[in-house]
């Protein structure tokens, strides 16, 4: 075997085991979660909506740790309409939230922010209105920007980390890729891939669906 027939195999060779390696990598695929609009709630906006001291009810524990669903809804009112019946997820935050879909903003009359749950500076306001009161923040309604949660052992297993920006691909007839998704590691989160109602329903997904990540 001459240098050049050497160097072919060689080549051959590495670019055989990168292509295993891209395939068993794209193979890894990430389960879904679809997130309809709902509400985080401080302490202080929970007492004014229904009562001193009140409890939030939970019905049922979502896939991350610690969060739940709880039985109590409001109503959220914007400049030209309001949606009733807007879940609360527990537990209490520091700074209400309320997270809805984008063809919600045209029907609240809300300019549509795109961001990651705790991001709220320079967000739209809106007035939340409960059995015992009603409050209006001035900030901290978003659309959800997309997301994978996903431990520290996770992200090494995908070669990514924290904060970066990946994109997510689904097979099927309505199927494409979503780009912009962000990767959010912690040491104790569940792996998912957090997507709103209406991006599911756009490519047909639903939440036994599993989706690639694309890096």
């Amino acid at each position: 075997m001459n240098n050049y027939d050497a160097i072919l195999k060689l080549f051959l060779e590495v670019a055989q085991n990168s292509k295993s390696n891209d395939m068993a990598n794209n193979n890894e695929e990430v389960p879904i979660g679809v997130s309809n609009r709902h509400i985080h709630l401080c302490e202080k906006d929970l007492n004014v909506l229904f009562g001193d001291e009140y409890k939030l009810f939970k019905i049922k524990d979502l896939s991350q740790p610690g969060q739940y669903a709880c039985n109590e809804t409001l109503t959220i009112c914007g400049p030209k309409g309001a949606i009733e019946k807007v879940r609360i997820l527990g537990p209490l935050r520091h700074k209400t939230q309320v997270e809805v879909l984008l063809g919600d903003c045209f029907k609240l009359g809300i300019s549509p922010k795109a961001r990651l749950s705790g991001e709220l500076n320079n967000t739209p306001g809106i007035t939340l209105i409960g059995p015992k009161g009603s409050v209006q923040i001035s900030e901290g309604t978003i659309v959800a920007q997309r997301h994978i949660h996903m431990s520290f052992k996770d992200a090494e297993k995908f070669g990514v980390h924290d904060g970066q920006v990946v994109s997510i691909e689904f097979n099927n007839i309505r199927g494409g890729v979503y780009n912009n998704v962000i990767v959010r590691a912690t040491e104790k989160s569940v792996l998912e891939c957090h997507i709103d109602i209406e991006e599911a329903n756009a490519m047909c997904i639903n939440s036994k669906s599993k989706v690639r990540i694309i890096k």
